[in-house]
């Protein structure tokens, strides 16, 4: 199915998004498309600005088409429908930590939020850390309901370091430098360790992985760049190497090298 021009929807339904969600809810089994958008908003869609906005440009589904094509290819990916709708200007959190672009992956959907200021590149990046994860939730039988902390952590830093590994790292999220080697070995084993089986309907899984309440943030995004850096460079392994590897080979690697 590959890339959906919802650009067209876009014309027709900009100022009604909930119109937009409407023709997704054969997606997404007993949700409305209320609850649809509620969703995507909290994980970066746009919400209908009362003044005049700058549109996507069609390069957007252009890139993210051309893009399809080559990632499938390299990492053997499955070809799934993409969707692309504008980021939320107005979520300060998107556009200053995340560049304006976030995405949310399924294992056989896959939609992008971007603005209308990301360059190719950055859309590149934003799709290859998303397509990532896909092709990772589609090497295991594992549900993702089913998927715990330590899953998760290393779902985000195998994706991030496809980002490294493609484009550099100066095209990698601005969390991936948050924090020294040293403070996140100390994070890591004070704050994931003792959590790293929690379940996804945790309330401590989701303060964990983006860091709120009492957790420095981006935790869990920042501890899976590192881990998984780590292990690619100490065994020369490639991101696509590491689609199939087992979370716990990855993080005992941690433990091996002697950080406890």
């Amino acid at each position: 199915m590959s890339v959906i021009r919802t650009d067209k929807w876009l014309l027709e339904h900009y100022e009604d998004p909930i119109a937009l969600c409407e023709k997704l809810t054969e997606l997404f089994a007993d949700a409305s498309a209320d609850e649809i958008y509620d969703y995507f908003i909290r994980h970066g869609m746009y919400r209908p600005l009362k003044k005049k906005r700058k549109q996507l440009d069609d390069k957007v589904w252009e890139v993210v088409q051309q893009d399809e094509g080559f990632l499938q290819k390299e990492w053997e990916g499955p070809d799934i429908p993409i969707y692309i709708f504008p980021s939320d200007e107005r979520n300060k959190w998107i556009q200053k930590q995340l560049g304006g672009k976030s995405g949310l992956a399924f294992r056989d959907k896959l939609f992008l939020f971007i603005s209308p200021d990301n360059t190719e590149d950055e859309i590149k990046a934003i799709f290859t850390h998303e397509y990532n994860h896909l092709c990772r939730l589609n090497r295991f039988d594992k549900s993702e309901e089913k998927y715990t902390l330590l899953d998760t952590i290393v779902l985000e830093g195998i994706a991030e370091n496809a980002v490294r590994e493609r484009l550099g790292e100066e095209m990698t999220a601005k969390w991936a430098s948050f924090y020294s080697d040293k403070k996140i070995e100390k994070m890591w084993t004070d704050y994931i360790v003792p959590k790293q089986e929690l379940l996804r309907q945790d309330y401590e899984y989701q303060a964990i992985l983006f860091g709120h309440s009492k957790y420095p943030k981006m935790l869990g995004y920042c501890a899976g760049y590192y881990v998984v850096k780590n292990y690619m460079e100490r065994y020369s392994l490639s991101s696509k190497e590491l689609l199939a590897v087992d979370a716990s080979v990855i993080t005992g690697d941690m433990e091996s090298s002697g950080h406890e």
